[in-house]
């Protein structure tokens, strides 16, 4: 079992930046799959950027793609999710995820279903 409790949301102004936090109950440094997904009102979850913590490497989706980054703090076991150049189509529910060790980034993938282990959300709020 592995617990996930982002931090970091809040609210922004289109074009500025905002840094969300996962703690994780497990060990960072070690390889697994893990993504940050965003929830529209009345929407699914879609994917928007995974690591494959065995050696950082990242995949994004294209809606994010040079905006966002992900990136993790083996340190301190935390998972981090940059949100530069704001846009107010960024105001979701963000989540971050843990699923078993499958590969790279690509293999990891961006859908839900493959992530096993949730956090309880952090609200992005953007204005124009």
């Amino acid at each position: 079992q592995v617990k996930l409790v982002e931090s970091g949301g809040g609210s922004g102004q289109a074009g500025g930046s905002l840094r969300l936090s996962c703690a994780a109950s497990t060990a960072t440094s070690h390889a697994y799959c893990m993504a940050w997904f965003r929830q529209f009102p009345g929407k699914e979850r879609e994917g928007v950027g995974v690591i494959w913590t065995a050696d950082r490497s990242t995949w994004y989706a294209d809606s994010v793609k040079g905006r966002f980054t992900v990136s993790q703090d083996n340190a301190n076991n935390t998972l981090y999710l940059q949100l530069n150049s704001l846009k107010p189509d960024d105001t979701a529910m963000y989540y971050c995820a843990a699923g078993p060790p499958a590969g790279p980034p690509q293999m990891c993938g961006l859908r839900s279903a493959s992530y096993p282990f949730w956090g309880q959300g952090t609200q992005v709020a953007v204005s124009s």
